[in-house]
């Protein structure tokens, strides 16, 4: 195991009560309570995003958690507002898919499902209160005021997501205890709150020092980070920790479908692109055939969450990647298949030896007894 004290930032290990600064991405939809349960015993983060489940779920995988391991735990919280019904952009989003569903053999007017991503509410708030996680976090931005200050009544630290240096500013003025700093590379959705304007996102490479800069509280490194070469360069940049998330989709953890580990495994640098056709909202995935040929960004996708509905009976009639989202970021080519528990030590090992020679000092695996 790393030994703690050679870390040159502990701040964020201070902060969370973790012995390692690895944060488990919470991935709706593919992170589990074992991929969790996992990250948390190899001395990391575990997290649970919430987005995609129930509040009643969510209290029944804290419990499973709880009764694994005794860890801080993250629940994670989307922060968007429902958009208000538009038949005609859906009208338009349907039309677009037409030819999709003439070749699958479906009425262009097959029921779809209801968008089913929920922000955070009095529900999820009650849920905190009751469970009172160590750590909530949020992606696009933070909830209302009220809501917020309940969930620091409770106990909890709070993290968010920022894409660029204004969007850490707020964060950092409006309560956050920490600031993920998620970089262009980073998979899944992005975070952004102040800003969609994707042709001016950041890389991690040179948002991390600016955030560093311009906020006080710690500094998360997401985005691009798979092996100990990224955590060092994390912590050099002025990060106190990384969140990965792609790497963690290469474990037996993971609850994703045999031709997402597939496409994962034959990843390349240049395989991925920021989408909006899954969701509404710009995300990063491996190329698929719906991205080739309608976008990878379309004018036609409704609002968020509510392009993901159409594109339900296309899925469920051909199972397989080309109607499916492939979250994963421009680094997965440098995953291993491993488990969560291994890939956080590793992932914490590595990192500190790399930092060892870049300061010069011992590598602290070398130690007598280490």
């Amino acid at each position: 195991m790393s030994d703690p004290t050679a870390w040159p930032d502990r701040r964020l290990l201070d902060l969370l009560g973790l012995e390692l600064p690895i944060l488990q991405a919470p991935m709706a939809g593919s992170s589990t309570v074992e991929m969790a349960i996992a990250v948390a015993r190899a001395g990391g983060l575990g997290a649970l995003p919430c987005a995609l489940i129930s509040a009643e779920t969510a209290r029944d995988q804290v419990a499973r958690f709880r009764e694994a391991v005794r860890a801080p735990l993250n629940l994670n919280f989307f922060c968007h507002t429902p958009p208000e019904p538009d038949a005609d952009a859906q009208g338009r989003w349907r039309a677009r898919l037409a030819p999709y569903y003439a070749e699958l053999g479906l009425d262009a007017d097959t029921p779809a499902p209801a968008a089913s991503r929920a922000p955070f509410d009095e529900d999820f708030c009650r849920v905190v209160e009751d469970l009172r996680p160590e750590v909530v976090s949020f992606h696009f931005g933070l909830p209302a005021q009220a809501l917020l200050a309940r969930v620091k009544a409770a106990g909890a630290r709070v993290l968010s997501s920022a894409t660029t240096v204004a969007e850490a500013r707020w964060l950092a003025d409006h309560g956050c205890d920490a600031v993920i700093a998620m970089g262009f590379e980073a998979g899944g959705h992005r975070g952004s709150f102040l800003t969609q304007d994707m042709a001016a996102q950041p890389g991690t490479f040179a948002l991390v020092p600016q955030i560093a800069e311009a906020v006080e509280i710690p500094v998360i490194a997401a985005g691009g980070v798979a092996d100990g070469r990224g955590v060092a360069a994390a912590f050099a940049l002025g990060a106190s920790g990384v969140q990965v998330g792609t790497a963690y989709l290469r474990t037996p953890e993971a609850a994703i479908p045999d031709f997402h580990r597939r496409a994962l495994a034959q990843a390349r640098d240049d395989g991925t692109a920021v989408t909006n056709l899954f969701t509404g909202r710009p995300a990063r995935g491996l190329y698929n055939r719906l991205m080739r040929e309608v976008g990878p960004l379309s004018s036609d996708a409704p609002p968020f969450p509510t392009a993901a509905g159409a594109l339900g009976p296309l899925r469920a009639a051909r199972l397989g990647p080309d109607f499916t989202n492939l979250w994963a970021g421009q680094a997965a080519a440098l995953a291993v298949e491993t488990d969560a528990g291994s890939l956080t030590r590793r992932l914490a090992a590595d990192g500190l030896a790399r930092l060892a020679g870049l300061s010069g000092r011992p590598d602290p695996a070398s130690r007598p007894g280490a």
